[in-house]
């Protein structure tokens, strides 16, 4: 390829030369000729630094770089293998050899500097909770998860804090279904938190009578249908297994269905908000001009149907400068635009955006408080309608009351 270029760089020495006769000048025809010749030469210099590169072995930086992108791209994905634990061993050491200019360089189909560059926090300050000697009773927690460190440590570990001080005489584990972010935490943190077949083979192979399953999960969406599917499959290896309501409780028919679960979360979600906002009440915020968008997930499922309840049960509850958003746009009145349109027709002025999730990770950070044009943050300020647009960080699981409402649907199923 080099040589290539050098015949094209004497090509063009040629043609300066045959122009020089049409009328260019003879000093301009030497600059030409002379840099050139200096082109020419830092071709060939460049031709031999890549063959002894070649020789030797050395790969370039891009090349680097998108080894690393090939191996986290390896385990960006949702199913675990026998090589699963490698994989992860084999990307972390692989982006630990990149030098800063290297790591910048990184980019695939899922991974970029961030995936190990980032820093969320102290993973140490976590729990995985995978021991054994689990004992007879075990109450297992299933979330989605989040690679974010700190959030795990605030909204999941929190949760199960919350759960094994209620129940000393249970064991508490830990499972999560996204083994996306298993892998993530795993590679970069060292940290193994097991997936639901990792957790139920440990219960069964640590001798579990009774198992309580404790969801995290918002609502009975799709992650909760993927956790059942894993539960029955071993139902029959425990004397009795109970599964615990999600955060939410039941669906309902329709958005006008609300209930004790979602008046809960509402009124514990909006005064975590008004408090950090620093108003000494929602009709102060009001007053304000100030209105807050809860943003959750969104989801295709029949379940959607629970954000428009909460946006029911904020009405009922008189939170008229409350607003339900979610990230996918699912159901659409919860779409970007039309709670932007909702907020504006309403008259409100400056607007708190906060996760109604369970955890603050990725999509609260990026999707919401992200500094991307295509953010919450970014797009309810780019609308113009608003004053300020700010961004609260912080999961539904941190919430004091929030924890309670698991507690108190575990202790429905177990009976105490």
């Amino acid at each position: 390829m080099k040589r290539k270029i050098v015949a094209l760089l004497c090509t063009a020495a040629m043609t300066c030369t045959l122009l020089a006769g049409c009328g260019q000048g003879a000093a301009d025809t030497a600059d030409t000729a002379a840099e050139t010749a200096e082109t020419m030469e830092t071709a060939e210099d460049t031709e031999t630094e890549d063959a002894a590169a070649e020789e030797t072995g050395e790969v370039s930086d891009q090349e680097a770089a998108d080894n690393v992108a090939a191996l986290i791209d390896a385990i960006y994905v949702q199913e675990r293998t026998d090589e699963t634990d490698a994989q992860c061993t084999a990307a972390k050491e692989a982006w630990d050899a990149l030098t800063d200019a290297q790591k910048e360089l990184v980019a695939g189909e899922f991974a970029d500097p961030d995936y190990f560059g980032r820093d969320t926090g102290d993973a140490s300050l976590d729990d995985p909770r995978n021991q054994d000697e689990i004992g007879e009773n075990e109450i297992l927690v299933v979330s989605f998860g989040t690679s974010f460190n700190d959030s795990r440590v605030a909204d999941i570990k929190g949760i199960e804090d919350a759960l094994q001080e209620a129940y000393p005489d249970w064991a508490v584990r830990r499972a999560f279904t996204a083994q996306i972010i298993i892998n993530h935490v795993q590679a970069r943190d060292g940290e193994y938190i097991d997936n639901m077949q990792q957790a139920l083979d440990r219960a069964v192979a640590n001798g579990v009578k009774n198992l309580v399953v404790q969801p995290t999960h918002l609502m009975h969406g799709a992650e909760y249908d993927e956790m059942m599917d894993a539960v029955n499959e071993y139902a029959d290896q425990f004397e009795s297994v109970q599964v615990a309501e999600p955060l939410l409780g039941e669906v309902g028919s329709d958005a006008t269905v609300i209930n004790e679960d979602k008046q809960a979360v509402a009124e514990a979600v909006t005064a975590a908000a008004v408090a950090e906002a620093g108003y000494d009440s929602l009709d102060a915020a009001r007053e304000d001009g100030t209105a807050f968008v809860f943003l959750g997930h969104g989801t295709s499922h029949t379940a959607k149907v629970s954000y428009s309840q909460m946006q029911t049960q904020m009405t009922e509850l008189g939170y008229d400068n409350a607003f339900i958003g979610t990230v996918e746009g699912e159901p659409e009145e919860t779409a970007c635009d039309a709670v932007i349109e909702a907020v504006s027709a309403a008259g409100y002025t400056k607007v708190i955006l906060r996760p109604l999730m369970v955890v603050a990770g990725d999509h609260a950070n990026n999707d919401m408080a992200g500094d991307d044009a295509d953010s919450w943050k970014s797009m309810f300020t780019a609308s113009g309608s608003f004053e300020s647009v700010e961004a609260q960080i912080s999961g539904l699981g941190s919430i004091p009351a929030v924890q309670e409402l698991y507690v108190a649907h575990t202790a429905a199923v177990i009976g105490e």
